[in-house]
């Protein structure tokens, strides 16, 4: 059981009340970044308005001041975290696990930025397809593994960053479901082939989705809309090395 989440001595909307105003005269933000601050910055405060709780029981009231519920407000989504953390835990099973990340190169960034959602998808699709075929090859493991996928947009220094955690089972199904095949504790998967087969399964779904003509090409990409061009572009991805590394998770 999860211990409930308590209020910290320093909280980000503490920090954005004291020094947004002064961070965003001196720093350029987008609309979308300004709205959250204000959002997370007013978060149960009379900027926000307030209402009464009243204890159906006993008939205590409580005023009470609202709360932004944006998605990158810490306090209005604490719950919604610890609830998450339990349930994940609730699936973890007796073996060890590996922590398998897959980054998508700085070239694709501009391409991402503009086709998120879409281009989130095939991030999932082209990790969990690796990983999975893989795994399954007898030669390496022979078995059906387990996977968590987490997706992070932003690096530490808060630059966009598309990347994708994965919490991967030490082990896994055999083909049969006769018996659990496990890794040796220190040894998941090749990092080379991991990374060389990801990055030739994200391209190729990126390309069948340009062929499809579902891809947004504004801007710095509009030269993209010319086949040869992303031909091209697409050559040069497929000659980078891409970043995936596997470790053991945190804290065990």
């Amino acid at each position: 059981m999860l211990p409930p989440p308590t209020r910290p001595l320093l909280e980000v909307a503490d920090i954005l009340r004291a020094h947004g105003e002064t961070y965003r005269a001196r720093h350029p933000v987008s609309r979308e970044q300004a709205t959250v601050m204000r959002r997370l910055a007013g978060c149960r405060t009379a900027a926000l308005g307030g209402h009464i709780e009243i204890c159906r029981r006993c008939g205590y009231r409580h005023n009470a001041y609202n709360s932004c519920r944006d998605r990158h407000c810490p306090k209005c989504q604490a719950v919604k975290r610890a609830e998450w953390l339990e349930s994940r835990l609730a699936r973890l099973l007796p073996v060890h696990y590996f922590h398998v990340v897959f980054t998508l190169p700085k070239a694709l960034h501009p391409l991402v930025l503009r086709n998120r959602r879409l281009l989130y998808d095939r991030l999932f699709q082209a990790a969990a397809q690796t990983l999975l075929t893989l795994a399954a090859d007898p030669k390496r493991l022979g078995a059906q593994i387990g996977i968590t996928a987490i997706l992070h947009t932003w690096g530490q220094n808060l630059s966009f960053h598309p990347h994708l955690h994965c919490v991967v089972t030490g082990g896994g199904l055999a083909a049969d479901g006769s018996r659990w095949i496990a890794t040796r504790p220190n040894y998941f998967l090749p990092v080379k082939v991991i990374a060389q087969l990801f990055r030739g399964k994200f391209l190729a779904a990126l390309k069948k989705t340009y062929q499809v003509g579902r891809l947004e090409l504004p801007g710095s990409m509009a030269a993209l809309a010319q086949p040869k061009t992303f031909d091209r572009w697409l050559h040069r991805l497929y000659r980078q090395n891409w970043v995936t590394y596997a470790k053991r998770p945190f804290l065990g």
